[in-house]
């Protein structure tokens, strides 16, 4: 069972932190704790796979061009960096998503490795099926990731400790949680982990 799971962390960007250009309010609380939950995985030898947004600077993603959102996580800018407080090993495969002018890719599911192999062809080729998932934001990103691994036939855990929301109306990352749970997500906390 041990060699079967893998941390999955979701857009802990600068743009999506306090002072970045789309902040999810103390979105960098979630820095320390996942830098625990990567030691975990770390100690335990299981791969770890960060997410990013990585934009052009036109896309139909910002309301620049008719989109939702504020341009944030522009390609090659300090926004688009990762926290510099998360302490990702060297070891860390990156996904990248959000690269073409006209997707928006929530889902880390849209996303690919540097080699540009989707994420879900990446973990079924090292026989990962059950991924611990936390990050930016919950009601937004991380929900999609969640709700889009649970359908490609994933077990998933949502890291409650270690994810924050937009909550551009109030109670959306919490209504964000149900919905997850309800799809068959389960829920811990680092207490929790066992690995």
């Amino acid at each position: 069972m041990g060699g079967e799971r893998a941390l999955v962390i979701v857009d802990v960007q600068n743009d999506f932190c306090p002072g970045g250009a789309l902040p999810v309010p103390e979105g960098d609380k979630v820095v320390l704790v996942l830098n625990k939950y990567i030691n975990k995985f770390r100690k335990a030898s299981l791969p770890i796979y960060a997410s990013r947004d990585w934009h052009p600077k036109k896309t139909k993603h910002f309301n620049t061009c008719g989109g939702m959102w504020p341009p944030h996580c522009v390609q090659e800018t300090n926004g688009a960096e990762f926290h510099p407080g998360l302490k990702l090993p060297s070891h860390t495969i990156i996904l990248t998503k959000g690269e073409y002018p006209n997707e928006d890719s929530y889902s880390g599911f849209q996303a690919h490795d540097p080699e540009k192999r989707p994420f879900a062809y990446i973990l079924r080729k090292k026989g990962i099926k059950h991924l611990y998932i936390g990050g930016l934001a919950t009601d937004y990103c991380v929900r999609a990731t969640v709700l889009d691994a649970l359908k490609q036939g994933f077990e998933v855990t949502v890291l409650i400790d270690a994810i924050k929301g937009v909550d551009i109306k109030p109670g959306d990352s919490a209504e964000a949680i149900k919905e997850m749970e309800r799809a068959g997500a389960n829920k811990a906390v680092l207490a929790d982990l066992r690995l």
